[in-house]
This record gives C-alpha cells, sequence and structure tokens, in this order.
C-alpha cells in the first residue's frame, strides 16, 4: 500500500470527497497545493454533494485554527463564493488569522449582502480580525478606512438585524476612530443584553484601559454570558487588577465562564496570574479545565519569553551595542 505521501493527487481527492469515514489525515495534502493541484481540486469540488463539502470545509477550518503551518487559503477563498451557506461561513472561520489582503473586499461583500445572516455575521467577524491586524501593525493602516466604514455603514442601518449589529460592533472594538468609544457607551447603555454583551467584547477589543472598571463590574451579572465575555475582556485588557476577580471566577457554577478566567489570567500574565495558574494545575481534577490551564500557563510563558527578550533589545540599544 503506498504511503500518505506517495498516493497520486487524483486519488486523494477521491478518497477525500468518497469514502466513509473522512480520512481526517489527508486533509493535510490539500495544504499549500501546486497550481496543478488546485485547478484538480477545483473542476472536482464542484461535483462534491453538500453535506460531504460542510464537513471538508469545517476540518479544514478548525485545522487552520490548531496549526499555524497548514495553509488552506485558496480552498477558503474559492469557498467565499459557495451556494452553501454554511459552506461559506466555515470559510470565512478560516481566514480569520490569515493577512492576505485582496480577500477584504469580498469579505466585506459578503457583509452587505449575503442573502444568509449568519453569513454577514461571520463576515464582520473576519473583518474584525483584519481591524486588529491593522492595530497590531501586521498590515498597513490604508487597508482599515474601507472596512471601519462598511462596519459603521451596517451597524447604523435600521434595518440590520440584531445579530449582525452586534458582529459589527464587535469588530469595531479595536479600530483607531474617533466615533467608537461612543458607539461603546451607547450600546452598553441601550439596555439590549445582547448589544451590552458585545459592548463588553468592544470594551476588551480596544485595549483601552478606560473600561476597566465597567468589565470588573460585569463579572458579578447573573448573566453567565456576560460574565464570560466580561472575563474575556479583561484578558484583552491585561490588567493585574483582575486577578483577584477572575479567581472568584475559576469556581463559577458555569464552565464556559470557568474557561473564560483561565485564558484571561494566561493573557494578562504576572507573577499572581501565574502562581494562581500553578495552583489550580495542582488542585484541579477536571480534564477540560486542566487542558486550559496547561494552554494559559504556556500563553504565559510565551509572552514572558517575548517581553524578556524585548527588554534585553533595548538593554543592547541604550549600551550602543549592534
Amino acid at each position: 500500500m503506498k504511503s500518505e505521501e506517495q498516493l497520486p493527487f487524483a486519488s486523494v481527492l477521491d478518497t477525500l470527497f468518497t469514502k466513509d469515514p473522512l480520512p481526517i489525515h489527508l486533509l493535510y495534502r490539500l495544504s499549500d497545493m501546486t497550481a496543478e493541484e488546485l485547478a484538480m481540486f477545483r473542476a472536482a469540488w464542484t461535483a462534491v454533494p453538500t453535506p460531504r463539502r460542510r464537513i471538508i470545509i469545517r476540518h479544514l477550518a478548525d485545522l487552520t485554527e490548531d496549526n499555524y503551518v497548514v495553509d488552506f487559503v485558496p480552498i477558503f477563498r474559492d469557498c467565499l463564493r459557495d451556494p452553501d451557506d454554511q459552506v461559506r461561513v466555515a470559510a470565512l472561520d478560516g481566514v480569520w488569522d490569515v493577512t492576505d489582503t485582496r480577500l477584504i473586499s469580498p469579505i466585506i461583500q459578503l457583509m452587505q449582502s449575503d442573502p444568509a445572516d449568519d453569513v454577514r455575521v461571520a463576515a464582520a467577524g473576519a473583518l474584525g480580525h483584519f481591524v486588529m491586524m491593522v492595530e497590531w501593525g501586521q498590515l498597513p493602516e490604508r487597508f482599515a478606512p474601507p472596512m471601519v466604514t462598511a462596519l459603521l455603514a451596517e451597524y447604523e442601518k435600521v434595518d440590520t438585524a440584531v445579530l449582525i449589529r452586534r458582529a459589527a460592533l464587535e469588530a469595531l472594538g479595536a479600530a483607531s476612530h474617533p466615533r467608537i468609544a461612543d458607539l461603546i457607551d451607547a450600546a452598553y447603555e441601550s439596555g439590549d443584553e445582547g448589544l451590552q454583551i458585545s459592548a463588553v467584547f468592544a470594551m476588551g477589543a480596544s485595549a483601552d484601559k478606560r473600561w476597566l472598571v465597567t468589565v470588573l463590574g460585569e463579572m458579578d451579572s447573573p448573566d453567565p454570558e456576560m460574565r464570560a465575555e466580561a472575563a474575556r475582556a479583561s484578558g484583552h485588557l491585561g490588567s493585574s487588577d483582575a486577578v483577584t476577580h477572575l479567581e472568584r471566577l475559576i469556581a463559577d457554577d458555569d464552565i464556559e465562564v470557568q474557561l473564560a478566567a483561565i485564558e484571561a489570567l494566561g493573557r494578562i500574565g504576572g507573577d499572581a496570574a501565574h502562581n494562581l495558574l500553578l495552583r489550580l494545575a495542582e488542585e484541579e481534577e477536571d480534564g477540560e479545565l486542566l487542558d486550559a490551564i496547561d494552554e494559559a500557563l504556556e500563553e504565559l510563558s510565551l509572552f514572558a519569553g517575548e517581553f524578556k527578550f524585548l527588554e534585553y533589545d533595548e538593554e543592547e540599544e541604550e549600551e550602543g551595542n549592534p
């Protein structure tokens, strides 16, 4: 029997598109396809039944989230035009961390005019990640204005569905635009529970500590969805003042709140968060929570290493060393 690497690409496609159960390991052969392989994929993909296309594209999006080495972007780009809305949503999920700016225009169009609301929500979320990459300096600033303009227009349309407005507000949170803070304030004071949760999300995305008091207060909300969002927002704000509040949420009755609190500790970092996570790792017995604690400790260590590297770099400059 031929190994996975030796299997002809046509056989890989036939197996992926027809055999049950889906051979997940062969999906990796769709990464970094040559021009000839991509042409073969496109020719065969249109004949794949919709349920199978949904399964494959969702797995590709999940693999992209877990593995930064794979590259399925050409497939995701094509699938933004797929006739099935679930395939389009999965393709949008797959491009969240992609820096290919050619995707921005078609994603804006999907947010503005796709017939399926869930696709428009996913498109707004994908734009939010592109906006954030601009703010982090990973993309040139010239790409932000068209996205921010489109998101603002969608948010302010009177007939825009609430879920799409929420996604647009969340996407705008990281944008450097003079109107964003007022929009967040208005949404938080709107009385609409969904918009309030999205406003807290946007507070975290803004990385602006003016929102810290509000975020900490919402950790006592009776709504577990709000408590979880407040925990995540505190992680993005990065203040050590949140650590004691997050310690309380780790004992929350809702596991999503617990997971959000653990994730936030990993983002905040520092000795207090590190020691708390270490203690939790020794005491916790729940497997899902233990996995989250391990991931948080790994992220905390990664950021600590980057910070030490930056400190060393600055010391080198101050001493005049090359």
